[in-house]
């Protein structure tokens, strides 16, 4: 994906109005019905009337147009409002699901897709590899346990839900935790300072911006270079010149 999409309002219209962002939710929940319209006009157009299947590019037309982000949310409310949600296999289920979405049934039933259990779980599978090919970095890339980490010299995996989709990239994802009380798994603060392993740029974060502590065994040539590079250069920083003037 390539393209930025409109924001993806993550909370209940109960708490838009709460926050006072009723007109946020509002533009979000139009979006959403407009994706779940797209998807089921998708199936039906991809969908082989001999034996039911979808073409292999049903899904694809639908993520351009909308992106990762809100197709998962919709297709995760979808299942959320199945009668029987047994009918799609566990597997379908337990990915979709990952994507949270807030309860309301009054607004949420207008943007579940009304599809075939087998069509729909056939687009689950398409988004799903598709979704996989980009080679993100995700939870089971990680290691240890998340919130009994010291993220401090680290090399973080941002979550993709931080990221705008045009950034959703691997080089995009690897940060080097350096500071911050947010590295402390136990500090009320929440800031990690980090530089990012793709492109050398350093920001503040929030600890909850990220998935964990990668796991060295999926630390790529390229960021292994790169995080080399950054420890040599803050060991420098930190011996700075001996006596006399003299490195």
């Amino acid at each position: 994906m390539a393209a930025d999409y409109p924001c993806l309002y993550p909370y209940s219209r109960q708490e838009a109005q709460r926050r006072k962002e009723v007109k946020l939710h509002t533009e979000s929940f139009k979006i959403n019905v407009s994706c779940a319209r797209a998807i089921e006009c998708a199936v039906r157009d991809y969908c082989n009337e001999a034996d039911g299947s979808l073409a292999e590019n049903c899904a694809q037309s639908v993520l351009e147009q909308y992106g990762f982000k809100r197709v998962c949310f919709v297709l995760s409310n979808s299942i959320r409002q199945m009668a029987d949600p047994d009918q799609i296999s566990g597997e379908a289920r337990q990915w979709v699901r990952r994507t949270f979405v807030p309860p309301g049934r009054r607004y949420n039933i207008y943007f579940a897709v009304d599809a075939a259990a087998p069509q729909l779980e056939s687009f689950i599978r398409q988004t799903q590899e598709a979704y996989q090919s980009l080679g993100l970095f995700g939870p089971e890339h990680c290691t240890g346990v998340r919130y009994e980490q010291d993220y401090e010299g680290k090399v973080l995996v941002m979550s993709p839900d931080t990221l705008r989709e045009s950034c959703w990239d691997p080089r995009s994802q690897l940060w080097l935790g350096e500071s911050g009380f947010g590295c402390s798994p136990h500090a009320r603060g929440q800031a990690v300072y980090a530089t990012c392993l793709g492109d050398g740029e350093r920001t503040r974060w929030n600890r909850a911006d990220f998935t964990g502590v990668l796991d060295e065994q999926y630390l790529p040539d390229w960021a292994r270079e790169k995080l080399e590079e950054l420890r040599s250069a803050r060991q420098e920083q930190h011996v700075g010149p001996s006596m006399g003037g003299i490195s």
